[in-house]
């Protein structure tokens, strides 16, 4: 079992650039890489609540549990 991050699919849906979130959520776009492709180790909250008001969505629909 595994926490599945689907950031590519929210951000090909709501058509926003790896490069243009980075900026919005004020991380590096290496960081934004590691976390899009399922590297990261883990999430502060206040990232995902920014995530989430960025692309509107709900955690749910970035992060799946499989």
């Amino acid at each position: 079992m595994a926490i599945i991050v689907n950031l590519d699919v929210v951000m090909a849906k709501r058509k926003i650039s790896s490069t243009e979130l980075s900026q919005k959520l004020g991380i590096t776009p290496a960081n934004l890489s590691i976390l899009k492709n399922n590297k990261a180790k883990a999430i502060r909250f206040s990232t995902l609540e920014r995530l989430c008001e960025i692309l509107e969505c709900q955690p749910g629909d970035i992060l799946e549990y499989k």
